[in-house]
């Protein structure tokens, strides 16, 4: 079959010598179309991709050998929780990404992160930081900021000042709104609150991402309002995270696949993403305590879990929830400062340690504050096929962090994309190195409309992975999950290398990316 891009690259020969500050020479190159790799050579100047194939070199620019190694456009993630990290002096390096490849960040993720967008902004340009950045507005925090954690619909007043909120964020920069539907406060949102708050995001060109309202039994009613609130509110939708969550929908992945694949063959613009493992995570307050118990602040909360006749009817959702995850074995503590000996702990065997019942230790760690957990909820069938989906990115849902004793979190910050690329795709084959690289470079960009970034061409912007594909791996597990990737060489951020012969430089030359709204009337 014949092949453009291979062509294009292949038959680029510069009439002129191409002046420029590096060169990988010999190396082969994956553009981020999805088309197979070809060898060739790259060139850098300033921020600047200079040369992509075959062409002459002026000067005496670096000159890397590429040889057995891979160049690939820097990944982009859709899916982080990096907002506060990158504010933060220990981890505004995002070194746990760069060793990954990634370059671009996406924050403001299932409706959690700062309302005040031009002040983020501001934070992250001042301090500096070795990605770049892109925002959504967040949902949750937009209505907390209104509304308080209140379970009831917004006046009209209170959905004017929201508009306003998400109207502010998208005119300051930010990229679309994102919504958070299992969490406080949005989880008491009901759809035509979307769609109004979607509508505004949409004349400003933006998009509508979202960790939908339910992601076990419910989650095709839960596509479909996502969907729905595209349509009305015309603009494009993304998933956030896709998965079948829980024993009881395993298997339903295709069914998910086909509901997408439906809106898409009609026309809708509807994309996804999705981290390649097994097991998910978020607090277990959002995993086992049914909304209802959850309205007001965090004294009413913990006053709620205290009271006898509260207690009683929480006491039949709460055990029907840790049985549905294995009698608490499939729930494994991350983080939980008042008892750090529970930490990388299943919930069944800090009860058996303790000697107390799991509803017990459950609201033991919900009247301290509450705990990070990941749960192993999903199966490694679902998450192959939905690997494998042509409009499904990879997005690590992780955060900004460093290695630490202190917590055991997913490993999902550190090893996603390695792991979708080298274990996946190049071990498993369970779908093609381009596709694979596709995935975490031009697709992302894609479904952002990010302009001159997530493909190798000229006169984009220097964001580029080279990467060994013998040892580009993930290396972090569930029981160390505190492991950076092996087998990037060289990472280049805006034409700066952030990883240089395997080591990283301490160069934080990620830039904050503002969208460029255009207002159009609906």
């Amino acid at each position: 079959m014949f092949n453009l891009s291979l062509f294009l690259m292949c038959s680029l020969v510069s009439a002129d010598p191409i002046e420029a500050d590096v060169v990988v020479r010999g190396v082969t190159l994956y553009d981020g179309s999805g088309a197979d790799g070809v060898r060739g050579d790259l060139a850098i100047r300033g921020d600047r991709i200079v040369g992509v194939g075959t062409f002459k070199v002026a000067g005496k620019p670096r000159i890397i050998d590429g040889k057995g190694l891979v160049a690939a456009p820097g990944f982009i993630d859709l899916h982080t929780h990096s907002d506060y990290p990158l504010q933060r002096e220990a981890t505004r390096a995002n070194r746990c990404y760069l060793h990954q490849g990634v370059t671009t960040v996406v924050t403001g993720n299932c409706g959690s992160g700062p309302v005040d967008v031009k002040k983020y902004f501001h934070a992250l340009e001042s301090g500096k930081v070795g990605t770049n950045v892109i925002h959504q507005v967040p949902h949750n925090d937009v209505r907390q900021a209104v509304m308080k954690n209140a379970d009831r619909p917004p006046t009209a007043g209170e959905l004017h000042r929201m508009e306003e909120l998400v109207d502010r964020g998208m005119k300051d920069g930010a990229w679309g709104l994102a919504t958070g539907l299992i969490y406080n406060p949005g989880t008491y949102a009901k759809t035509d609150e979307l769609i109004a708050l979607a509508k505004v995001a949409s004349r400003h060109g933006g998009f509508y991402a979202s960790h939908i309202r339910d992601e076990g039994t419910g989650v095709l009613g839960a596509i479909d309002e996502a969907l729905t609130i595209g349509r009305e509110a015309k603009l494009p939708v993304h998933i956030s995270h896709l998965k079948a969550s829980g024993r009881r929908v395993w298997g339903k992945a295709a069914d998910e696949i086909a509901l997408i694949d439906r809106a898409r063959k009609a026309g809708q613009a509807v994309s996804a993403d999705q981290y390649p493992y097994v097991a998910s995570s978020t607090s277990l307050k959002a995993t086992l305590i049914p909304t209802s118990f959850r309205e007001g602040d965090e004294k009413a909360y913990v006053a709620r879990l205290r009271d006898a006749d509260q207690l009683k009817r929480l006491a039949l959702p709460l055990e029907r929830g840790i049985q549905q995850h294995d009698g608490g074995k499939s729930i494994r503590i991350a983080r939980y400062a008042p008892n750090v000996a529970w930490q990388g702990k299943d919930l069944a065997a800090i009860a058996a340690l303790e000697k107390k019942p799991i509803a017990d230790i459950v609201l033991e760690i919900e009247s301290k504050g509450g705990a990070q957990v990941v749960i192993f909820n999903m199966s490694e069938e679902d998450v192959r096929l939905i690997a494998r989906q042509p409009f499904v990115a990879t997005a690590s849902d992780g955060a900004s962090m460093v290695p630490s004793a202190d917590t055991v979190p997913h490993p999902r910050s550190y090893g996603c994309f390695p792991r979708k690329i080298g274990r996946y795709a190049i071990e498993d084959k369970i779908l093609t190195v381009p596709q694979a690289i596709r995935s975490a470079s031009g697709l992302p960009a894609d479904i952002l409309h990010l302009p001159q970034r997530g493909y190798l061409k000229t006169d984009y912007y220097a964001d580029v992975v080279v990467f060994d594909p013998a040892t580009f791996r993930d290396t972090a597990t569930f029981d160390k999950p505190h492991q950076y990737a092996t087998g990037v060489r060289y990472l280049f951020v805006n034409g700066q290398l952030a990883i240089d012969d395997g080591k990283f430089t301490g160069i934080l030359a990620g830039k904050v990316l503002r969208h460029k709204s255009s207002v159009t009337k609906n």
